[in-house]
């Protein structure tokens, strides 16, 4: 067999059973919950046992790209230890945005820190942290509903 093009490059999530594989098309990964068939409850990533009741029925879900801006705050100043962000520092919003499936997600958020407001609605995006790390981590954020563009 011959192949052409250049050789995929590995690719691996921020945090395992937190999104949806393959991760080769960005624009088709999701985050990934899990759902208790005994207490109903919903929670972040793949999990084998519910935290809240410890049931063992347990299956995972796509969660939705769409969610609600809960609540959220601006970083004004550089995070101490390894931070890997802008140099010189560029302030950036964290915010909890709630999902149709009952939880809300902390995650970045992408765009003007002064055009954050609650209740806005927020879209999930997929990026790669870094194209040059190996292998290549994807990581997420939300943002604003119609905003497109490349962030790596």
């Amino acid at each position: 067999m011959i192949q052409t093009g250049a050789p995929a490059l590995a690719r691996i999530g921020v945090r395992e059973g937190l999104l949806s594989m393959p991760l080769d098309d960005l624009n088709a990964v999701r985050l990934v919950g899990s759902r208790c068939s005994q207490c109903h409850e919903t929670t972040l990533g793949t999990n084998s046992v519910c935290p809240n009741c410890g049931g063992d029925r347990v299956t995972a879900l796509p969660l939705s790209k769409q969610g609600t801006l809960w609540t959220y705050t601006v970083v004004r100043y550089k995070p101490p230890g390894d931070y890997k962000g802008p140099d010189p520092f560029v302030p950036f919003a964290m915010g909890l945005v709630e999902l149709p499936e009952g939880l809300r997600v902390l995650t970045p958020l992408e765009g003007d820190v002064a055009g954050f407001k609650i209740g806005m609605p927020l879209q999930f995006h997929a990026f790669l942290r870094s194209r040059a790390e190996k292998p290549q981590v994807v990581s997420f954020a939300f943002r604003p509903t119609g905003v497109s563009g490349d962030r790596s």
